[in-house]
């Protein structure tokens, strides 16, 4: 029953701001939809500069270093398995994590190349 009353108030309130906002557009009537223009905008401009465009340029970067993976690179998965690489293929890549211990993993596994000597460091 209570809810009933809330909502019968939330309303009244929406309705009334409603007119409030169309007595206070200019004289052609525009400035309620600019507004909202503006403001739809300026979210959008928000979620592209601070979501979109970061996570685009992370994903350029894990491309290019795909495609720039070689045999002796030292790298670590996604799991945390730190490998050299012996063999490239076109999805899978062969590191060895001991000697005479080889695993097959994905190219999209990769998470980072390491520096050259980290594999004999570790």
């Amino acid at each position: 029953m209570q809810h009933k009353h809330l909502w019968v108030a939330v309303s009244g309130l929406l309705l009334s701001s409603s007119t409030v906002f169309a007595d206070t557009a200019g004289p052609n009537g525009m400035s309620g939809a600019m507004s909202q223009l503006v403001l739809l905008g300026g979210f959008f401009a928000i979620f592209y500069f601070f979501i979109l465009r970061p996570q685009n340029k992370r994903a350029k970067a894990h491309r290019d270093l795909l495609a720039q993976l070689s045999k002796g690179d030292e790298v670590t998965t996604n799991g945390g398995i730190l490998g050299k690489v012996t063999r490239v293929a076109d999805d899978f890549l062969l590191l060895m994590v001991a000697e005479g211990v080889e695993i097959r993993v994905q190219k999209q596994a990769v998470a980072h190349v390491m520096p050259k000597g980290t594999f004999k460091s570790v």
